[in-house]
């Protein structure tokens, strides 16, 4: 029996619908393959850029994990698996507290496995366990106070290495975001970096040597904007570079690391782990999307699911690529396209997988300037933050109530405030792992101990009718 069958004639005509199971002829299933490669490609190889990781090993793994996806969930669920934007704060905590990328990934595998779990135990309880856990008002404050969080890294790092250049980026992000429709503003942040990239050159080939900071030297060197000297270095076809951490001194501002072994600390994982919570939001509303837009019932699938991007970051972070996720972008190419056919990502992913044996490509993705970086970051950290306000206002969140808004006004300021809370000498809870705990801890405390008959009593009430409301569901509001 074949994997798809053919759609009519293998023609797409207007107002017609691919299902998944279905896929135009060849020639056209490879064009939409090779269309949900540009989609996903911009945020796929910036991420790992961001986090010290190497961006050709992240799209190849990329690829991988795609394909385990679509196996796991029987080619129900079309969707594409890019790098994760979650972690970038991670990399700045355990960066800041001395690690290395394989102290990275070691933690970021341990995410990995909670959300293999997370997804299975959804698939044979169902996700009301998961809702009632991490209500709304939970999954808002942990992916505010991710985005927000890495504020001073913008502020500190990329920022001032070319605040002119920066500024400029920052404004073409915007405006390809809002000014330009169709698939073009999709890819707004991917059309960004390479503008950015070339007015960085431009920019060197006029004017020559910037003095500014720089990240190698910790203080204000004189240099160019892009250098290529690894490019010319880098062989065009291979895999992607083998790197032994165990004795290299390693800069999170300008090393990009390529294969290496994953290094597990109790310390480092308790920092990643907080990011779980995130990847099933994440995934959660990127399935009941795609289950939107394609008419079918996928609840069924969602377990599976979560649990298959769970292996597919294990895979790609045991290789010291990073964790990965479902992407809107594609959401997004298949809403524009009505072509949901699972055979287009199947194309894509093979392409990813091609794109990672040219270490070439990416050597000249990890030369791309700080200051391109640093304008894509200002708005790219401050849109994840405000995903979690997204989450507060699509399920109308209640902060008139307060067993709403104390626990995630503590959480989220000490996230963003880095705030640290030393267990041991050698043991310091800080960041976004500390406000995560307070956030969830902190909730389901108040639940238990507001009062359920009313509200009278209660420390601060904001606005009527106050805590709760005469429901089964408990406090009022999410």
């Amino acid at each position: 029996m074949p994997l798809w069958t053919l759609h009519g004639d293998g023609k797409l005509r207007p107002g017609e619908v691919v299902a998944p199971h279905e896929r135009l002829s060849w020639g056209k299933t490879i064009g939409l393959g090779a269309q949900h490669v540009v989609a996903m490609f911009g945020a796929t190889f910036v991420f790992p850029l961001l986090m010290g990781l190497n961006p050709q090993l992240a799209v190849m793994m990329s690829g991988v994990a795609t394909l385990i996806f679509l196996l796991v969930v029987q080619g129900r669920v079309p969707s594409y698996l890019g790098s994760s934007a979650s972690f970038v704060g991670v990399a700045t905590a355990i960066y800041g507290a001395g690690g290395n990328p394989a102290d990275l990934s070691g933690a970021m595998l341990w995410v990995g496995i909670l959300l293999f779990i997370v997804g299975v135990i959804i698939h044979f309880a169902g996700s009301r366990v998961i809702h009632h856990m991490l209500p709304p008002v939970v999954t808002g404050a942990v992916v505010m106070l991710i985005g927000f969080n890495l504020a001073p890294v913008v502020a500190g790092t990329y920022w001032p290495q070319d605040q002119w250049i920066a500024l400029f980026v920052m404004l073409v992000v915007v405006v390809l975001s809002v000014g330009v429709k169709g698939f073009l503003g999709r890819i707004a942040i991917f059309l960004s970096l390479v503008i950015g990239y070339l007015v960085s050159w431009l920019a060197d080939v006029l004017t020559g040597p910037i003095t500014s900071f720089s990240p190698a030297a910790g203080e204000a060197t004189t240099h160019l904007r892009v250098d290529w000297s690894a490019v010319d270095a880098a062989p065009l076809f291979g895999f992607p570079p083998l790197t032994d951490l165990t004795h290299w001194q390693f800069n999170a501002a300008t090393n990009v690391v390529g294969l290496h072994a994953p290094n597990f600390n109790v310390a480092f994982t308790l920092i990643a782990l907080p990011v779980v919570i995130a990847l099933i939001a994440e995934n959660t509303g990127h399935v009941k999307a795609v289950a939107e837009i394609t008419g079918s019932d996928l609840d069924r699938y969602m377990g599976r699911a979560i649990a298959a991007d769970g292996v597919g970051s294990v895979i790609a972070t045991a290789v010291g690529a990073g964790p990965t996720t479902t992407y809107a972008e594609n959401i997004g190419v298949m809403a524009a396209t009505r072509v949901y056919s699972t055979a287009a990502y199947v194309v894509a992913a093979v392409v990813a997988i091609l794109f990672g044996f040219s270490p070439k490509f990416g050597a000249i993705v990890s030369a791309t300037p700080g200051g391109v970086l640093g304008g894509i970051t200002v708005v790219l950290y401050g849109m994840i933050g405000l995903l979690g306000a997204k989450i507060w206002k699509e399920n109308r969140v209640d902060f008139g109530n307060p067993i709403n808004l104390v626990p995630v006004s503590a959480g989220i300021i000490i996230g963003i405030g880095n705030v640290s809370l030393e267990i041991t000498p050698d043991f310091v809870l800080s960041g976004i792992a500390l406000g995560t705990i307070v956030t969830v801890g902190v909730y389901h405390l108040a639940h238990a101990l507001a009062p359920k008959e009313s509200a009278h009593g209660a420390v601060l009430i904001v606005d009527e009718p106050g805590a709760w409301t005469d429901t089964d569901d408990g406090p009022a509001g999410r």
